[in-house]
């Protein structure tokens, strides 16, 4: 029997697209916390976590320093709820990306293999999303790391290492632990969290950009199922 790996997916632009989703997200709950409209919103497709973004928002809007942090837990306590509520838009405009579904189920279905996520959102988020687009299933996400339990997202890894472990037995380290992911965010999340990373170029960050960056290894979407599970496979070997 193969020695365990746990398999640590990105969501957005890896799994899936939520187009303008959150940042109409974002856009309603500041100018419900903060009782006017922003101007300016965060830039796309970075893979920082929420909590982060949503202090970054916060600041280009020149909201006072001293109500930055005030403000920001108001908005991060609100932002699952809110994204909630579009259930619906979701459902119409989210797009899952090329592979994703046969990627994820190839990764389920193999026996040595542990899906679960880390992700720059908050867990509330994400099983909205997950679960909106028929993803959830295939992944473990109880034992997975989200933005609300560390904004530090290599912070990640290590949270998300210790609930397999607890559940599953054995130690799981950057020997055994891989990331799939789109952004430059993901390798550094892998890089100094502690595990191997499979850059995905199907986000804003090309696949020159992620080899630079140190990913391990570099697909251009996720269409290669077999390919994929060969990399994740080789993650002992880096």
């Amino acid at each position: 029997m193969k020695r365990m790996i746990l398999v640590l997916w990105d969501i957005d632009r890896t799994l899936l697209y939520t187009g303008d989703i959150d940042r109409r997200v974002y856009k309603e709950t500041f100018t419900s916390v903060v009782g006017r409209p922003p101007t300016a919103l965060p830039a796309r497709g970075t893979g920082i976590t929420m909590p982060l973004a949503v202090r970054e928002l916060l600041r280009v809007n020149q909201v006072p320093e001293q109500d930055v942090e005030t403000f920001a837990a108001r908005i991060v306590d609100e932002l699952p709820e809110r994204l909630a509520g579009h259930r619906e838009l979701l459902v119409n405009d989210g797009v899952i990306m090329p592979g994703a579904v046969d990627a994820l189920a190839a990764v389920q279905q193999a026996e040595h293999l542990i899906p679960t996520v880390v992700t720059g959102n908050l867990r509330g988020s994400a099983e909205t999303k997950l679960s909106e687009l028929g993803l959830i299933g295939y992944l473990d996400t109880t034992i997975g790391g989200y933005a609300s339990d560390d904004p530090h997202r290599p912070a990640l890894v290590r949270i998300a290492q210790d609930q397999a472990a607890a559940k599953h037995g054995g130690r799981f380290n950057r020997d055994n632990t891989v990331i799939v992911g789109d952004s430059l965010e993901d390798v550094r999340t892998g890089l100094e969290g502690g595990a191997k990373v499979i850059g995905v170029a199907s986000g804003t960050t090309t696949e020159q950009q992620l080899h630079a960056a140190g990913a391990h290894h570099v697909l251009p979407d996720l269409t290669a199922t077999t390919v994929l599970l060969r990399l994740i496979d080789q993650v002992q070997a880096c």
